[in-house]
């Protein structure tokens, strides 16, 4: 409050008296000296106001209670921005003074805002007054966001005191486009038609902040895919991680592999395209078979041999039959090796009847990979020189004059003989 105290010295402001023209003494209007002074009053309490400051507020002790207070805490999320995302910052404000028996030594703060032209604010400022007593903490959130090209940028957040300036404090934020990284790390050499094949892919994540949601999709015409969608979760800085596909084509196709995943609430994702093409296993199991004997009993065949497994990989329920024109007859119809494993061979025998004029019969060998799938090969046999064998057992009727004739010239010969001895 400003007292402005008037001393009047000998003169009564209330009864003050000039000379007259005439000389002679008149009294001054009591009405018009009121007027006169209350102007002057007037005029110095205006300039007053004009040249004090504003508040009344600002002493030593407020200025001496709002040093003691800072920015305790800070976080952003995400912790690193592609160009274009959003983010949610905050900050944590504490009142550093302790509790005084005589003082309050809270503080009032009032606007507080953050951002600057490339970290811009999106949401609103802070307007509203609060208290933050003697070691409590105010908390402070802005969603910002950023069109900057990778690099540090460093906005400034700042809440005013109502009764001491402005707290002010500068803070990094991070701007990086490297996104995550997909590759195959594991394939067959070529793939098989309706065979089963695992595929590993491996989902780094080169990036100096830990994203999350990753899923990854798979796709593909004409192709079962297991699992077509798989959830990752959270992928931490410069980490990395494996995971199977189980891919079953039935046509050459492409499979389109992507990524999603968030940087903070952000969307991103990544994509890769794997082409799929038939053609032979080199480490698949590769049964064979050698030392082929045929044989004719009674009409019907009799294949013997051996199947080696000239692969790298087991070859699960080895077995062995013949195919049309042949039928199969008991008693080996088919016959069952079993596993075979590289290197390893098995002996078979199959049984079957053929019409006369067959010469060649294929012989089918099957086996089971490590996922069930059956892979086949065919093989030709050669039964025809077992003709010969069966019409030997049959006998050949031009060869029975012949013998008679032989047992004739040779009854004949004796009988000659001994008619011979006697006349002697």
């Amino acid at each position: 409050m400003i007292h402005i105290q008037v001393k009047p010295g000998n003169r009564d402001i209330t009864s003050d008296k000039k000379p007259s023209q005439s000389g002679a003494i008149k009294p001054v209007s009591t009405r018009s000296s009121g007027t006169v002074y209350g102007t002057l009053l007037f005029l110095i309490l205006t300039t007053a106001f004009l040249v004090l400051p504003v508040s009344g507020y600002t002493t030593t002790e407020s200025i001496t209670s709002a040093g003691k207070v800072y920015v305790s805490g800070y976080t952003i999320d995400p912790a690193v921005l592609f160009t274009g995302d959003k983010a949610t910052v905050t900050f944590s404000v504490t009142n550093g003074n302790t509790v005084n028996s005589t003082t309050d030594q809270g503080v009032m703060l009032n606007h507080a805002t953050f951002g600057d032209n490339d970290i811009r604010l999106v949401s609103g400022t802070y307007d509203s007054s609060s208290n933050v007593g003697p070691l409590q903490t105010r908390t402070y959130v802005f969603d910002v966001m950023t069109n900057a090209l990778d690099g540090t940028y460093y906005p400034t957040f700042s809440v005013d005191f109502r009764d001491a300036g402005s707290l002010y404090y500068r803070t990094p934020v991070k701007v990086d486009n490297t996104p995550l990284m997909m590759s195959v790390v594991s394939k067959p050499d070529a793939f098989t038609e309706s065979k089963k094949e695992a595929i590993i892919v491996q989902i780094a994540n080169p990036r100096q902040n830990t994203v999350k949601n990753v899923v990854l999709e798979v796709t593909g015409n004409g192709t079962t895919i297991t699992p077509a969608t798989q959830y990752i979760g959270s992928l931490a800085a410069n980490s990395a991680i494996n995971t199977s596909i189980s891919v079953t084509p039935d046509i050459e196709t492409d499979l389109s592999m992507t990524v999603k995943y968030d940087n903070g609430d952000n969307h991103h994702s990544i994509s890769l395209t794997m082409p799929i093409q038939f053609g032979t296993d080199k480490k698949q199991a590769s049964p064979e078979i050698s030392n082929i004997l045929v044989k004719n009993e009674g009409g019907i065949y009799h294949v013997t041999g051996d199947v080696t497994n000239a692969g790298l990989t087991t070859a699960n329920g080895v077995t062995v039959a013949a195919l049309p024109p042949a039928v199969p007859e008991d008693p080996y119809k088919t016959y069952v090796i079993g596993a075979l494993k590289p290197d390893d061979f098995g002996s078979f025998e199959v049984t079957f009847t053929a019409s006369n004029t067959t010469t060649q019969v294929p012989i089918l060998v099957a086996y089971k990979d490590s996922d069930g799938n059956i892979i086949a090969s065919k093989y030709t046999v050669n039964i025809g020189s077992a003709l010969d064998d069966r019409a030997r057992d049959q006998g050949n009727p031009l060869l029975i004059p012949e013998i008679i004739l032989v047992l004739i010239i040779g009854a004949g010969g004796w009988y000659y003989y001994t008619r011979k001895i006697k006349k002697q």
